[in-house]
């Protein structure tokens, strides 16, 4: 088994956000691009993820799934790319990383399938409710250029890449904060990159 960096990913999946964050790194990585249902779902593929979803790494030996993991991961792996922001500012790395894996994860997935927590139960739900939990991260990003100290780490990668996805799919409305976080962001040539990689790959498919 080589050592190497192999991204497992269909263009169309949460994969973005780690595609993003590899671009990030400069470091080489091979793709290898799966199907829902078919190759998602073999055995070769069970065997590395046996959730059968993307996306999903595998480095020098070792398999990492779930974005949040990946990212925290790589960043510590690829010190030489900076995503791993300072000892100082570490408590708001991990804090918004897994803020974002857990309520803001939650409240994505609880939006697109149109899923409310009773009022009575909101104390039982993770996320307590929608909106305070989009005030909360709402709260992190405002007037800040980075969520973690005064530089650009995976925090920025997986914590933008999950607002800007609920924002493109009208899952969350505008506010003036995320706007002026997100964009400067979207700016950024590995994003730029990244997109234009997934991009080619989705009208391949056709």
């Amino acid at each position: 088994m080589s050592d190497g960096l192999v991204f497992y990913t269909n263009p169309q999946s949460r994969g973005q956000i780690i595609r993003w964050l590899l671009e990030e790194l400069g470091a080489p990585y091979e793709t290898v691009i799966l199907d829902y249902g078919t190759t998602m779902k073999a055995p070769d593929y069970l065997a590395i993820n046996p959730m059968g979803k993307v996306p999903a790494i595998r480095h020098k030996g070792q398999v990492v799934t779930e974005c949040a993991a990946i990212c925290a991961y790589l960043a510590d792996a690829f010190p030489e790319s900076g995503l791993l922001p300072a000892p100082q500012h570490r408590g708001a790395y991990f804090r918004w990383m897994f803020f974002a894996a857990g309520p803001l994860e939650a409240i994505f997935t609880a939006k697109a399938i149109g899923w409310e927590v009773p009022a009575d139960k909101q104390a039982m739900a993770g996320f307590g409710s929608f909106d305070l939990a989009i005030d909360t991260i709402e709260s992190a990003v405002k007037g800040s250029t980075f969520i973690a100290g005064d530089s650009f780490s995976a925090a920025d990668v997986y914590v933008s890449s999950l607002l800007d996805f609920m924002l493109r799919f009208g899952l969350l409305a505008p506010r003036p904060a995320f706007d002026a976080y997100l964009e400067p962001l979207r700016q950024r040539p590995a994003y730029i990159r990244a997109k234009e990689i997934d991009a080619a790959l989705i009208a391949a498919k056709g």
